[in-house]
């Protein structure tokens, strides 16, 4: 049992920062709380795929002689992709917040939601 959850403890972190992520998007009402919890789901889906992607005793997908058994790039380049993106929705979210506040006068989804109600 617990040399299965050692050797597989990756994958336990990826569950455990997931599911932080989740709850944090779930539980709060302030915008940038909300930010911050989708990157932290965020970051356990770039762990998820960066564990998938290793390959024991894999090197570098050049091909020679000596060499059998190699490691899949696409991963790491699709994950480098990701993180890009994740800068610019992160950076969008954040400037959404900003016109938020300025119109509204606060970043609190319930207070924003009843001002909607009101008008």
């Amino acid at each position: 049992m617990w040399d299965l959850f050692l050797s597989h403890y990756n994958y336990w972190i990826v569950i455990f920062l997931m599911m932080i992520g989740f709850y944090i998007v779930m539980s709060r009402h302030n915008l940038v709380k909300k930010l911050i919890g989708l990157n932290i789901f965020q970051t356990s889906v770039f762990l998820f795929y960066i564990s998938v992607g290793k390959v024991s005793d894999g090197t570098a997908p050049i091909i020679t002689q000596d060499i059998s058994r190699y490691s899949n790039p696409l991963p790491h380049v699709l994950i480098l992709t990701a993180i890009v993106v994740g800068v610019a929705t992160t950076s969008l979210g954040l400037a959404l917040v900003v016109r938020l506040k300025e119109a509204y006068g606060t970043i609190e989804e319930d207070e924003i939601n009843d001002m909607d109600a009101a008008d």
